[in-house]
């Protein structure tokens, strides 16, 4: 398992979010002042400094369960809200879009174009607001300080420990299934044709040489695929060609998108239940989680902003019915921790809600921010 992954997946995962909600916004006509104001707030959220320099620390990943608690507090971190069934179907395309890209990637090295993608389009939902931009170039920054000096084996590494992270997940995708690239089981279509992998050569050609390093012969065979000559390679650099479009924004082009639970997913939830039970590690996960979140500011709507919710389903009665069908065994249940009950219990918890709780430059609603803070830990 890589130490590295987590700023990756969190990265990825939360470019997805903000193309589906991006989308949901721009299809239930939420005025532009409003879609804005949510999108850049999630934004400034999710690339808080203090929460970045946890993010990038070494660290093993996250459970499933407590990595979706932080992209649940993000979805809310405006005056957007969601309800629970329109919260599992929004991670399940998360997961399920970034589980595709990973399985795509050429090369493992390509999972930093793919990321570079995901950060390209959102430094594009913020280009008018420089403050947040300054926020997104300093998140380059360190990603091309972090990743670029890997080795291939260590990106390598980084692409297992992904692909154990998601390989339970199988929802079915809408987009996905039309396209077929999915199954109707939920596990994907891997293809036989298109470019080969940059720095490579295109499968069919044996070449046989002598002891001396002359080649003797060439014996050709099919390869049962169709594949093409490598493409140029893609730009590590903050501006450049990624030239893989994995990662890019599938959504721009108007389509409804719905999620389904596969044929697998009795077996999936069976392995849910079974790593629900305790875990001698959860303490030290939560500890980790706690000054992970440390970072994270959460805006409740102030009286000037009304709230308004979002709905990923057509209809209110569609998002009921995906709340009552869905397996108590895949949603993510609730765990009650009294953080504030006791702050000397962990100096560390004490530490960040005394952050929240200074006088300084800070904004109206910091005391607000702070309790949602708390409010966020005791629904982990």
């Amino acid at each position: 398992m890589s130490s590295r992954t987590l700023p990756l997946l969190f990265i990825n995962l939360g470019g997805e979010m903000l193309y589906i909600l991006d989308q949901r916004l721009r299809a239930q006509n939420i005025p532009a002042d409003k879609a804005k104001k949510v999108m850049n707030d999630i934004i400034t959220t999710m690339f808080n400094k203090k929460f970045l320099e946890e993010l990038f620390k070494p660290q093993e990943l996250y459970s499933k369960k407590a990595l979706r608690t932080v992209f649940d507090r993000l979805a809310h971190a405006s005056i957007m809200r969601l309800n629970q069934a329109s919260m599992d179907k929004l991670y399940d395309l998360m997961t399920m879009a970034f589980k595709y890209q990973v399985l795509l990637c050429p090369r493992p090295k390509d999972l930093l174009l793919v990321s570079f993608n995901h950060m390209d389009a959102i430094k594009d939902f913020v280009k008018d607001t420089p403050s947040i931009l300054s926020q997104v170039d300093e998140t380059y920054r360190q990603l091309i300080e972090m990743y670029t000096p890997l080795s291939s084996g260590e990106f390598q590494l980084i692409r297992q420990t992904l692909l154990i992270f998601f390989q339970d997940m199988h929802i079915r995708v809408s987009i996905f299934l039309k396209d077929k690239v999915q199954n109707s089981n939920g596990r994907f279509v891997l293809p036989t044709s298109g470019p080969v992998p940059h720095g490579t050569q295109v499968p069919g050609l044996i070449r046989i040489f002598s002891c001396t390093g002359e080649e003797i012969t060439r014996l050709k065979f099919n390869n049962g695929g169709n594949y093409a000559a490598a493409l140029r390679e893609g730009s590590y650099d903050i501006f450049g060609d990624r030239v893989t479009k994995l990662g890019t924004n599938m959504y721009s082009i108007s389509r409804p998108v719905e999620t389904h639970m596969s044929g697998t997913s009795k077996n999936s939830a069976q392995h849910t239940k079974v790593s629900a039970a305790p875990n001698p590690l959860a303490k030290e996960e939560l500890n980790l989680l706690a000054r992970l979140m440390g970072g994270l500011e959460v805006q409740k709507p102030g009286n000037a902003d009304t709230g308004f919710r979002i709905n990923l389903f057509a209809t209110d009665e569609e998002e009921e019915e995906a709340l009552i069908s869905r397996p108590d065994e895949l949603s993510y249940g609730v765990i009650n921790i009294q953080a504030t009950k006791d702050q000397q219990a962990n100096a560390e918890l004490a530490k960040i809600m005394g952050e929240f709780t200074e006088s300084g430059d800070q904004s109206p609603t910091a005391c607000s921010k702070g309790d949602d803070l708390l409010a966020m830990m005791d629904g982990l």
